[in-house]
């Protein structure tokens, strides 16, 4: 298993934080998200290490953006 963290920028409530949980759960091989919304950290667990591209391109077609 895999673990990575990202920052998320834009989430301010629930309903951002489940839009975001859906597009990276998406991925291929993605068995967990955890988004702190608070924080705006979001934790992907995977069967391998992901394309960091792959996260982005989910987030942002929920609408944020992952912090540089």
């Amino acid at each position: 298993m895999s673990t990575a963290t990202y920052d998320v920028t834009g989430m301010t409530c629930q309903h951002c934080v489940n839009s975001v949980k859906e597009e990276v759960g998406r991925i291929t091989g993605v068995s967990a998200v955890d988004v702190d919304l608070e924080s705006g950290r979001v934790t992907v667990t995977s069967e391998s290490p992901l394309d960091d591209a792959q996260v982005r391109d989910a987030v942002e077609e929920a609408g944020y953006e992952l912090k540089a």
